[in-house]
């Protein structure tokens, strides 16, 4: 049997080439091994299951991570540039008081490391890919789960010298290169804390010590630390020490879950490296992404020319003039009136929330979100990008056979001391679009892309 499959023209959009792999297997087999991998780490139960990675050509692989690591560059001047400090960078992103925390007593160390972990949001419009969102957090969803489908399709695609017919980095491996180069930068131990805790809803520990148990196997010394232990990693003898690690934790999440941040801050105030830093913020909020893509003076002709190819149109919410289309328009009336083309997002916001697509909603609806975000002052309205689709092959409960189907993913790139870790996607199995969360309570699937 043949590895490819051609689809010729029914393959969907053509960004996402005319190849896909033939499942390898009878599909119980592969619904075993890819519930197996991800067993007892809190990842939910998915009815619909891939049947193969999701491949694309090699072009459209390295235009994701080329343009990407290009906007994250961008966005992370753009952020800094806010403010002088953290104070004024606080101020001007008017920041919750609850996000005031966990910051790097060396300012220069709080904002070198505050692009370590990076996961853009985008999909494929109809010109092309384009970037709905970027999150930068060491706590991004899509890492252990993209090692998992990864083990799986190697087990059944490859050869018996270990090759397989498509090219992708593992994440773990990238990362645990990450955290090599920076114990040498900073002529520290190469031993690193994973933090994070179980008592957050959705996360069991199994998903922290996969990480540290692969570090572990792979030439690093790592341990899974809960918040309270975190003294052990600092309070001993200095060989005996975790100097850098992971913040595998968001601080709204260890809020909602009574989780207190101190023990963190302790360890941080001596001397120990979390990354993504508290700085990260800054560049997740979408606020930034609306000053990006309205445009920066230090911007060459270039770096705007790649904004407007990449980025929807991005406008952070106030009563004021903006460029739309080349012409001056006036905001609030235009975002009123054109509900059919915009999605309304708060600056900050995980899986989903805090997201109205206007298209979706009544134009009281509409117009009532926008009141209440004009006065929050802390929004954005973006063009709303229609995702578009390609056939995949789908496995689903009760049946014995793959099916085809046409799915809109939202891709995931994963990008670890800036470099190419993994192309995590999701979709829903029945071809709908929209806002894809695999964590945010409705049924979706996600996979992996490869390269071929």
């Amino acid at each position: 049997m043949d590895t490819y499959e051609d689809l010729g023209t029914g393959s969907g959009h053509p960004w996402f080439g005319r190849h896909r792999l033939r499942p390898a297997a009878p599909a119980e087999t592969i619904r075993q091994l890819l519930r197996h991998e991800l067993r007892d780490t809190g990842w939910p139960y998915q009815p619909v299951l891939p049947a193969t990675p999701m491949a694309i050509p090699r072009a459209a692989y390295a235009e994701v991570f080329r343009v990407s690591l290009a906007l994250i560059e961008l966005l992370r001047r753009t952020a800094l540039e806010t403010g002088p400090t953290t104070a004024g960078r606080l101020a001007a992103y008017a920041m919750p008081a609850t996000e005031d925390r966990l910051w790097m007593s060396d300012p220069f160390t709080e904002e070198r490391y505050a692009d370590c972990v990076v996961r853009p949001d985008l999909v494929i419009g109809p010109d092309g890919p384009r970037f709905l969102e970027f999150n930068v957090s060491g706590a991004l969803g899509g890492v252990v789960e993209t090692q998992s489908r990864l083990a799986v399709w190697r087990a059944l695609h490859a050869d018996a010298e270990g090759r397989t017919p498509y090219r992708s980095p593992d994440p773990l491996a990238v990362r645990a290169e990450m955290f090599r180069s920076l114990s040498a930068e900073l002529a520290l131990a190469p031993r690193v804390a994973v933090v994070g805790s179980t008592r957050v809803t959705g996360v069991q520990r199994r998903y922290f010590e996969m990480e540290a148990d692969y570090y572990n196997s792979h030439g690093l010394t790592a341990r899974f630390f809960e918040p309270e232990e975190l003294p052990e990693a600092w309070d001993r003898a200095p060989h005996l020490r975790y100097p850098i690690g992971l913040r595998n934790f968001t601080i709204p999440d260890w809020l909602d879950a009574g989780v207190d941040t101190t023990p963190v801050q302790d360890a941080l105030d001596h001397g120990c490296l979390l990354v993504g830093t508290q700085t990260s913020t800054f560049l997740h909020s979408k606020l930034t992404m609306g000053l990006l893509s309205e445009g920066r003076p230090w911007m060459t002709e270039a770096e705007r020319g790649l904004v407007e190819r990449y980025l929807p149109w991005t406008r952070i919410l106030s009563e004021r003039k903006t460029d739309r289309a080349g012409r001056q328009v006036d905001l609030l009336p235009f975002v009123r009136d054109h509900r059919d083309l915009l999605v309304l997002k708060a600056g900050l916001g995980e899986c989903g929330q805090q997201v109205v697509i206007g298209r979706d909603v009544g134009q009281a609806e509409w117009e009532s979100a926008v009141r209440a975000a004009v006065v929050d002052g802390t929004s954005v309205v973006q063009e709303f990008v229609r995702p578009q689709t390609c056939r995949t092959t789908l496995i689903a409960d009760g049946s014995d056979e793959p099916h085809d189907a046409e799915v809109a993913p939202v891709l995931g790139p994963l990008i670890f001391g800036g470099r190419p870790a993994g192309l995590f996607c999701r979709f829903y199995g029945d071809g709908s679009a929209g806002i894809v969360s695999v964590r945010g309570g409705i049924s979706s699937s996600d996979n992996v892309m490869v390269a071929v």
